[in-house]
């Protein structure tokens, strides 16, 4: 009986050492795997940088280094994980619409300027060669008045014909046609007919000539200046920049000394804003405002359409002709141009209905029990509508406030 208890006892012995053996493995396995799955990876210069495989730090190109954690999970905070986008659809039940099928017509507001018209220009050029010899315009746009005097001329021209007509008066006055041939010439030197009368009368030549302005306006500039028609004078300097001829210079015969601006006759400048192009015909009307009383309005036509981009703020300019005689507008003063648009047929969807997130448009598309972020593309815009060229149809519910859908997701994913 003592032998089978023995031989009982021994088995026992034994298979509770191989449970024990197989526990044991059990755990070491575990504990092994556990800090293979805690093992990760670091920056020593960059700890933020958390990796679950060896490799080298984004920032700093530095080999990682391992690091064993504590638990079971790790934190990534890396930038990647931190804007993961959310799933893009957004279950709630939210006030929705439709667009719409149909013609409207609205109107587009115009920022524009006074400018000169350079159609408007008067040239003052020399009749005869000589040296100047007073001047009594000195600065680039200095405004001078019809009949004010603008500089005095010596010319040994003059100076020839003069004595040629006093000797004709005094010595041949029964040829009156050459007296008149030599006094159109005179006429057509500058001379006014007071002064050929004087000349007649005292018989005292006189070789210096004063001209006169024909015409009130702006001095511009002189023929070799860099003559430009832009309409805001880019500093107060520029506004006392001194001409280039001046006293004691010679001219020739047909040298443009003066281009005088005529401020009587300028330009309203408008800009429309690129995808507005369209709607914008020649001769169609305009209502004008300016920034000194904007409740008077001017109404006129748009008299040029211009076919060039300007790549600086991608818009094109439309002029409008405006007559100054009366109005006195400054050049440089800002106008507001109202101009009421052709009717327009397309698709539409009230502006709050979409969202601009940079480089997309986007709408909500309501699918069963939620909203799918949908991207669009949009056309023209008038009034509180937006058009849709493609994305969505007459046929689709979307939320009615986009923004309020947004901002309860934090990035929005679009297909």
């Amino acid at each position: 009986m003592n032998k089978y208890i023995k031989y009982g006892l021994a088995f026992t012995a034994i298979a509770i050492i191989g449970i024990a053996i197989y526990f044991f493995a059990k755990k070491s396995d575990n504990h092994s795997e556990m800090e293979h799955q805690n093992e990760v990876y670091t920056c020593s210069m960059h700890p933020e940088i958390i990796r679950d495989k060896p490799g080298n730090c984004p920032i700093c190109s530095m080999t990682l280094v391992k690091k064993v954690t504590e638990n079971n999970s790790v934190d990534d905070n890396s930038i990647d994980n931190l804007i993961k986008p959310t799933d893009n659809f957004i279950v709630g039940n939210y006030q929705t619409t439709t667009a719409i099928d149909s013609t409207l017509s609205s109107e587009i507001n115009l920022p524009g300027i006074v400018g000169y018209d350079p159609n408007s220009y008067v040239n003052i050029a020399a009749r005869m060669s000589g040296r100047i010899e007073r001047m009594y315009v000195n600065y680039k746009y200095q405004k001078v008045n019809k009949g004010q005097k603008l500089f005095d001329l010596y010319s040994p021209e003059l100076l020839t014909e003069q004595q040629n007509f006093i000797y004709m008066i005094t010595n041949d006055v029964e040829n009156p046609s050459i007296i008149n041939a030599s006094k159109q010439k005179l006429l057509l030197y500058g001379m006014t007919q007071n002064q050929i009368n004087t000349l007649t009368t005292s018989k005292k030549v006189n070789p210096e000539i004063s001209i006169y302005s024909p015409a009130s306006g702006i001095i511009e500039g002189t023929e070799t200046m860099d003559n430009t028609t832009n309409v805001v004078m880019q500093s107060s300097s520029s506004n006392t920049e001194v001409l280039n001829v001046k006293e004691g210079d010679y001219i020739k015969k047909g040298e443009v000394i003066f281009k005088l601006l005529n401020t009587d006759k300028v330009w309203g400048i408008f800009n429309v804003i690129q995808g507005y192009n369209s709607l914008v015909k020649a001769n169609q009307s305009i209502k004008i405002t300016t920034e000194l009383d904007k409740d008077e309005f001017m109404d006129a036509k748009i008299n040029f359409i211009e076919t060039q981009l300007n790549t600086a703020d991608k818009t094109n300019r439309i002029r409008v002709y405006l007559n100054n005689n009366k109005l006195k507008l400054p050049i440089g003063l800002r106008l507001q141009g109202v101009v009421k648009t052709n009717p327009v047929n397309g698709i539409w969807i009230q502006k709050e209905s979409m969202v601009s997130i940079g480089n997309k448009k986007i709408v909500f598309l309501k699918i069963k029990n939620g909203f799918k972020a949908s991207s669009i593309k949009t056309g023209i815009e008038m009034d509180n509508f937006v058009q849709i060229m493609e994305g969505i149809s007459v046929k689709d519910t979307i939320a009615k406030n986009a923004q309020y859908l947004i901002d309860s997701e934090s990035f929005i994913k679009t297909e």
